[in-house]
């Protein structure tokens, strides 16, 4: 029997339908796999974890097969509760894909305390938004006779002298003692008119 005979033969015409068939179905089981296995247009959408705590963050997103890792503690934000979570990422009502990992920021407990800058010996113009810029507000400020008009003396905080280099919370009330220009090299005590607040 000819090659090409065989080939025509109604044996080899089944064996080739059978093979073609075993390998359509085989086609069908990796692709319906493949689709299964990377969750193919299966979307989860992300829920507000505003301000919730770790674990009722947890739970919500175990629910949906999320998983989560803290990015960072270091803001503080007192509209948020303490240690809970202030910010996400993907945020709240995204779209994302079976075990996604959510990215959380946790609100410290408190504002972070910083170092007092060094502005003993600079005028009032540049002390002033030195602090502020980080983050400390001014509160009373006060003059002594000094012959120097409006040079940074001493600091304050709570009627206490603070140093430089001196950490505190910030956002805390600093008190500045300024020169009144009328005096001499010497700082003058606090019984002149040293005790009046200024028109700042």
């Amino acid at each position: 029997m000819s090659f090409v005979r065989f080939l025509l033969t109604k044996t080899f015409l089944k064996q080739l339908g059978i093979a073609l068939l075993v390998t359509v179905a085989l086609v069908f089981l990796l692709l319906f796999y493949l689709r299964i296995s990377t969750n193919h247009d299966q979307r989860i959408q992300v829920p507000d974890l505003a301000k919730m705590t770790l674990d009722e963050a947890n739970s919500a997103l175990s629910e949906l097969e999320l998983r989560w890792e803290i990015l960072d503690t270091t803001n503080y934000n007192p509209e948020y509760p303490k240690q809970s979570i202030i910010e996400q990422l993907p945020k709240a009502g995204s779209m994302v894909k079976e075990n996604r990992t959510i990215y959380l920021t946790v609100n410290r407990s408190d504002y972070r305390s910083l170092p007092i800058p060094n502005v003993v010996g600079r005028t009032r113009r540049q002390a002033e938004p030195t602090l502020i810029s980080m983050g400390f507000k001014i509160g009373k400020v006060s003059y002594r006779p000094y012959i120097a008009k409006d040079e940074v003396l001493q600091l304050r905080h709570n009627g206490e002298l603070i140093e430089p280099g001196v950490l505190l919370q910030k956002t805390a009330v600093i008190d500045l003692v300024l020169g009144d220009g009328k005096g001499n090299l010497r700082m003058g005590g606090s019984s002149s008119s040293s005790n009046s607040d200024s028109d700042g």
